[in-house]
């Protein structure tokens, strides 16, 4: 029978993997919904209909306000937002293990994201998925902000949580 401790956690492989570079985006519309789309499964997805908000990667010589605008133009093809806030920390997650050695060709052990709320400006109509080479979505839809912890993967959800106290007091900014 083998034992585990508290430090076989702190010394897996895994743990010594640096954090991706991101960014995230909670979109509100003029009720003070936010935009979640439904996730395109990718190899090694064990969940089905997962839901999340814009996110990406930090490109070089990017700014994270630079590169959250242009992430929700690719995922979403939204362009009519204004800037609202900005979490004050940057927020981390990590991996499941399943995950590990497939997501982003393994060099990551989850993610850094800094996190900004935006106004959407335009009409639903200006949505459009197939604005990158490689869609994100499948499907989106607008939802109060305290619901959305309750539409993500489990390994995301305390950064949802966290978002959803840092950007309460965004709901009535029109």
């Amino acid at each position: 029978m083998t034992t585990s401790s508290p430090l076989d956690e702190v010394n897996k492989p895994s743990r010594n993997l640096p954090y991706r570079p991101c960014v995230g985006i909670v979109l509100f519309n003029r009720d003070s919904h936010v935009w979640v789309g439904q996730r395109i499964p990718k190899p090694g997805d064990r969940l089905n209909n997962a839901w999340q908000m814009p996110q990406g990667g930090i490109d070089d010589a990017e700014t994270p306000i630079e590169a959250a605008f242009r992430e929700l133009r690719e995922e979403t093809g939204v362009e009519s937002a204004e800037f609202i806030s900005e979490a004050p920390e940057w927020l981390t997650y990590d991996l499941p293990e399943h995950l590990l050695g497939v997501s982003w060709g393994g060099k990551y052990r989850g993610q850094k994201q800094k996190w900004y709320a935006f106004r959407f400006l335009g009409d639903d109509q200006e949505i459009d998925l197939n604005q990158h080479e490689e869609p994100e979505f499948s499907a989106w839809r607008w939802v109060p902000l305290d619901k959305v912890p309750e539409m993500i993967v489990p390994f995301k959800k305390p950064v949802y949580e966290e978002l959803v106290r840092v950007f309460a007091d965004c709901q009535g900014a029109n």
